[in-house]
């Protein structure tokens, strides 16, 4: 546990808030429709492909943890039967990612949610939240979850509370700067502070 009071962060590192949230239902009734030209497969990506789009939806946010993993850990976690990997596709270019992990029974966690900087604002996130919340509780689940934090877009934890999902735990993550590792370009995710 952390003492109450300000605490230093260690140098090439960065700190982010995180709010887990959970639903215990879906709060979205049915499937809404993509615009025209938007098509959401389910996929097995290959581990470039899927790379390559984790990092162009994650970039701004400094996602960076599949981006560190090996070829075969990744490959195995994509092709598990308890992955379920949506690519939302813009006339067959990949715009989007939905992840959803059931690998502890009984849950499903929303591991990976977003749109590439070029798509947002075009009306796909709430058809997006939609078939997130309809194939997770397609299965046996009793609770679907998901987190984000500071660090993710500004919007994203009023989006998925007006999804139906609510904040049960708060938590600190302080890891290594992926600007000064070299995952991502140091000119990725402006709105926070590079000190290295």
């Amino acid at each position: 546990m952390i003492a109450p009071g300000l605490h230093d962060v260690p140098a090439g590192h960065v700190p982010a808030m995180v709010t887990h949230l959970e639903m215990f239902a879906p709060a979205m009734a049915g499937d809404m429709p993509f615009p025209d030209g938007i098509t959401a497969p389910r996929e097995v990506p290959d581990v470039a492909t899927y790379r390559a789009l984790y990092a162009a939806v994650g970039a701004p946010w400094l996602w960076a943890s599949r981006l560190t993993w090996e070829d075969a850990k990744l490959a195995a976690t994509l092709s598990r039967d308890t992955t379920e990997v949506r690519v939302i596709r813009q006339d067959g270019t990949p715009v989007g990612l939905v992840e959803l992990d059931f690998s502890e029974p009984g849950e499903c966690e929303l591991a990976y949610f977003g749109l590439v900087k070029e798509a947002t604002g075009r009306g796909l996130g709430g058809p997006m939240m939609a078939l997130a919340q309809s194939r997770a509780f397609a299965r046996d689940i009793r609770r679907l979850w998901v987190h984000t934090c500071n660090l993710d877009d500004p919007r994203a934890l009023a989006f998925y509370q007006k999804a139906g999902f609510k904040p049960f735990k708060l938590a600190v993550e302080i890891m290594p700067d992926p600007r000064l590792t070299g995952i991502h370009d140091r000119s990725a995710a402006p709105h926070v502070p590079l000190i290295d």
